[in-house]
């Protein structure tokens, strides 16, 4: 997953970095730096691995759920 930020012309390196830090957090490197921090045992990953999914389905669910309700409302008049 490499980063790459180009620095623009009379561009401040704080905007810069800001725009890098970004990228970095959007594409998950920090995430992935903190978890390689400490060794993870195989036990750990799969509690890990299974409490994301399981996130992840609610999430999914929860967002369905929403898409239905504003279906089911009666469309405005005008």
């Amino acid at each position: 997953m490499p980063v790459k930020v180009v620095v623009r012309h009379n561009e401040p390196i704080d905007k810069a970095l800001k725009r890098f830090k970004k990228m970095c957090n959007m594409s998950g490197v920090f995430k992935e730096a903190r978890r390689n921090k400490e060794f993870e045992k195989p036990s750990e990953k799969r509690r890990r691995k299974e409490k994301e999914r399981l996130k992840n389905i609610r999430k999914y669910t929860q967002q369905r759920e929403r898409r239905q309700q504003r279906r089911k409302r009666k469309p405005r008049r005008r």
